[in-house]
């Protein structure tokens, strides 16, 4: 279609030069914003080709420290519905050793009896010790319906095998909150400069809470301080050490940010009118990767106000003060998304599509993003 547009703007005859020079220029700009991404996209997880399976929701990726891409999802079987409502969810993982070309068959490691279900993975590698966690959300529909219990697994080989899982809920729920809707927030947390372990967990009726580890997982800690408003979220630290959220607000149509200068003691709340949204969880995810500097902040969701469409994958070059409108990766149907830097440079995006039957994989190249300046 581009050629033949482009063929037809040149098939005019008896203008003068300064009017076929004009349309000229204005055939090659048509033809250069018809241009597509130049991005390696593969349908990961897809309940279309797999009878058995209702639908994959909620992905997680992360990089090892040896390159290697893990990309972890719920598998849902009997339906599409959510923890409490899914006797049967699994979590599933794929594999990939070369920055997202080719990918492991799907592996499940974590499987429970029919009636106890895992949802929500999320991920954070220990860059020290080259340690995996992921964490997820499991229920026990038989005998504690609509009690959440928080559960870790761990890989030191990356993700080849998992331990077996160990519950972490007593550790970082907030006080009374055993029958409260709580639940670790799904994608991935961070490790900062100083090497400690942070994660967001939110609970719908005392607020958004940081957990996190200061001895590489060995035990987990809850920062008491609630934060509002605030549901799915993902957690950065700045390059001066500050912490920021950013977090899911329903019925806003805007992104939330909250900082912290004392380690998640107090914090600073705001709306930010840059980053419209759906009420959907995103992600948010620092760029560190020469030659485009540490202070390069990513981030991911449906760039809508009221439907999870046009994804979009912006960068701030001031800590997230500001945003660059960056590229627009879909115009479809899009939700969850989830980042991590590969080895190679490029970012690795996977997102939920086509009403939830795909997640894909893309992989985007960071020159043709801040081309987008």
């Amino acid at each position: 279609m581009r050629h033949n547009r482009y063929t037809d703007c040149m098939k005019f005859k008896g203008m003068t030069m300064v009017a076929l020079l004009a349309v000229f220029l204005a055939c090659k700009n048509e033809k250069k914003q018809t241009v597509e991404a130049p991005m390696h996209t593969i349908a990961l997880f897809d309940s279309q080709s797999n009878d058995d399976v209702a639908c994959y929701r909620i992905p997680a990726i992360i990089t090892t420290t040896n390159g290697t891409l893990i990309a972890a999802i719920d598998e849902r079987v009997p339906s599409c519905n959510d923890l409490r409502d899914n006797r049967d969810i699994n979590i599933v993982i794929r594999r990939s050793a070369d920055h997202g070309l080719s990918w492991s068959p799907i592996t499940s490691i974590v499987d429970y009896p029919y009636g106890e279900s895992a949802s929500d993975p999320s991920l954070i590698l220990d860059s020290e010790t080259g340690e995996i966690f992921l964490f997820y959300n499991y229920m026990d529909l038989e005998t504690a319906p609509d009690q959440y219990l928080f559960k870790v697994v761990r890989s030191k080989d990356h993700g080849k095998s998992w331990s077996k899982p160990e519950d972490i809920t007593t550790q970082i729920s907030p006080e009374n909150s055993q029958m409260d809707f709580q639940f670790i927030t799904s994608g991935r947390g961070i490790q900062t400069q100083s090497g400690t372990l942070l994660h967001t967990l939110v609970n719908l009726e005392k607020g958004l809470f940081v957990f996190g580890s200061n001895d590489h997982g060995q035990s987990w800690y809850h920062i008491p301080t609630p934060i509002s408003p605030g549901d799915e979220s993902k957690i950065v630290e700045l390059s001066n050490g500050r912490w920021m959220i950013n977090s899911r607000v329903n019925k806003s149509g805007l992104r939330f940010v909250h900082t912290s200068n004392d380690q998640g003691n107090s914090w600073e709340s705001r709306a930010d009118s840059t980053l419209i949204d759906p009420a959907c969880n995103a992600s948010i995810l620092r760029y560190d990767k020469a030659p485009h500097g540490k202070n390069l902040l990513l981030f991911s969701n449906p760039s809508s106000k009221d439907k999870r469409e046009n994804l979009t994958l912006k960068f701030s070059e001031d800590e997230g003060t500001s945003w660059k409108p960056g590229r627009t990766i879909t115009t479809e149907m899009s939700a969850y998304s989830t980042m991590s830097v590969l080895n190679n440079g490029n970012i690795g995006l996977l997102y939920e599509a086509e009403d939830y039957q795909k997640n894909v994989f893309t992989s985007i190249p960071m020159d043709w993003l801040m081309e987008s300046k």
